[in-house]
């Protein structure tokens, strides 16, 4: 391990050139992009078992489960210490620190959020809504928010969704049309996620930030691994989740510049699908986080296998860079090779795009930020060996750690507090209590009908008063605002810090 940074590997020219990512500057973001097989997992694995050596936390998702070898200690061949000691380096075997998750909880603990905590924006995407729909959706949350019920799971929402249905004529004329197309086409949307199994990670407890940013005893930072094999048989559950957790670190942690180390790097593997199909609005959003995300001490890296899967806007931001070997036999092929080989600062040893296509296994070109933040001029790298093992963990081996995980007490266990489902079952059976059992006469009914109405005329005056609140509430902002402007322009800004959502439509934890 280097005092100044990560050793990613050392450039294979005339000299011994050590290619390190510098502490200081693993803030300003990152790629590892290649073709299947050529080596990015391992690169991967280095990476952030150095960046835990040094202390700092780590997220991954393991997409197809062998970077759980990170868990273990390394038993290197005589290829793979003969490469070490090319390079100048001790391996010793070590295994690093490591959480485990899984949103099914079946290979690590569970990991939850609620549904207002997702908020409408990416709830949206992941039930592949309409502007329309999304709208209603909009609607919804305004309604539980206003109402102080808390969306937790999804029964949560569905009751929502039925209890604006059912009053849909005095939402709609308050908020905007709700049409019970639209509360069709979300409640679908919701039973299709079921399905994929969702329904586990929206609930509580919700995951706390602070339990990714851990450190071990012994002072290296914990590598948390999300076993994403089964969740990437849904892309768009996955890359929702890892949009929300990049989207919750950015609300949630506080400015801190650039710091000498950073304070969590979080790799995106398979990061493609995280820009697929998205709109306009959500693509410019993404963008935004991954800009000023660098400021609260996080570093995105993205790993993928072509550097053209990642929006220009979004990878002009990726300062530090590794790029194994791709191969370019179609038109398309051949462009997303031109368009890597241009990203880089070049070498005039070399042609870019022709070494690209000539790297083999366990090599790499390298463009890593100096200490002033310029790129440097792009080498051919020879990758350093991991000192944890090569290959997945075994299910024993996988239990044992996740059985002396510092977070299972926390998370393993679900809990189901009062919320929207029990609060409007709750009214719903009042009402149904007020009506007769015994056999209906004229007179019963009528009972019955005045009940019914009286309910509604309640719910219809309720609204109607949340509606005269806020039309007092804007008439007094306005007459303030005439005689003191700077005064609400402050408050302004402490009261959205409060009650507004955050960049992603999530909820902000206070």
């Amino acid at each position: 391990m280097s005092d100044t940074g990560v050793l990613v590997g050392q450039a294979d020219s005339g000299e011994k050139l050590p290619q390190i990512l510098l502490y200081g500057r693993a803030n300003r973001h990152g790629l590892v992009a290649g073709a299947t097989g050529t080596g990015k997992t391992i690169t991967l694995q280095a990476i952030a078992q150095g960046f835990a050596d040094a202390g700092v936390p780590v997220f991954a998702a393991d997409v197809k489960g062998d970077l759980s070898g990170i868990a273990a200690a390394g038993a290197p061949n005589d290829k793979i210490l003969a490469r070490a000691k090319a390079m100048g380096i001790d391996l010793r075997p070590e295994a690093a620190p490591v959480i485990f998750w899984d949103l099914f909880g079946q290979k690590g603990h569970p990991i939850r959020t609620t549904i207002s905590e997702m908020g409408p924006l990416l709830l949206a995407r992941l039930l592949e809504l309409n502007e329309t729909q999304e709208g209603v959706l909009n609607i919804v949350f305004h309604v539980a928010d206003k109402q102080g019920l808390l969306l937790l799971d999804l029964a949560d929402l569905r009751a929502m969704l039925a209890h604006v249905s059912e009053n849909s004529k005095e939402i709609s004329a308050q908020y905007g049309a709700v049409s019970p197309a639209s509360i069709a086409t979300i409640q679908r949307g919701l039973l299709q996620l079921e399905t994929q199994g969702a329904d586990g990670f929206f609930g509580e407890p919700a995951l706390k930030l602070a339990d990714l940013m851990r450190t071990a005893p012994d002072g290296r930072g914990y590598v948390n691994l999300l076993a994403a094999d089964k969740l990437i048989e849904s892309p768009r559950l996955y890359s929702t989740f890892l949009l929300w957790l990049m989207s919750e670190l950015f609300e949630e942690l506080p400015e801190v510049g650039d710091p000498d180390k950073p304070k969590l790097v979080f790799f995106f593997d398979e990061a493609h699908l995280l820009f697929k199909e998205a709109s306009p609005a959500l693509l410019e959003k993404i963008e935004q986080v991954v800009r000023l995300i660098r400021s609260k001490g996080v570093g995105i890296y993205f790993v993928t296998q072509n550097p053209a899967d990642i929006p220009d806007t979004v990878l002009a931001q990726l300062g530090n860079r590794v790029q194994h070997a791709l191969r370019a036999y179609t038109p398309a092929e051949q462009k997303g090779l031109k368009a890597a080989a241009q990203s880089f600062r070049p070498n005039p040893a070399f042609d870019t795009q022709e070494a690209i296509q000539n790297l083999g296994v366990g090599e790499a070109l390298v463009s890593l930020l100096d200490d002033k933040g310029r790129p440097s001029i792009t080498e051919k790298t020879l990758i350093r060996p991991p000192a944890s093992r090569f290959g997945p963990v075994t299910d024993a081996e996988r239990a044992a750690i996740r059985a002396g995980s510092p977070v299972g007490a926390v998370y393993d266990k679900a809990v189901d507090r009062e919320s929207a489902y029990e609060i409007l079952a709750g009214r719903a059976g009042a009402v149904q209590a007020a009506q007769p059992e015994t056999e209906t006469t004229a007179g019963d009914k009528a009972a019955a009908r005045a009940a019914e109405q009286a309910a509604k005329a309640e719910e219809r005056q309720r609204l109607q008063e949340e509606k005269d609140r806020a039309r007092a509430t804007q008439a007094t902002i306005k007459a303030v605002t005439s005689v003191a402007v700077p005064i609400i322009r402050s408050m302004g800004i402490m009261l959205g810090k409060e009650l507004l959502r955050g960049m992603m439509g999530n909820t902000r934890r206070r």
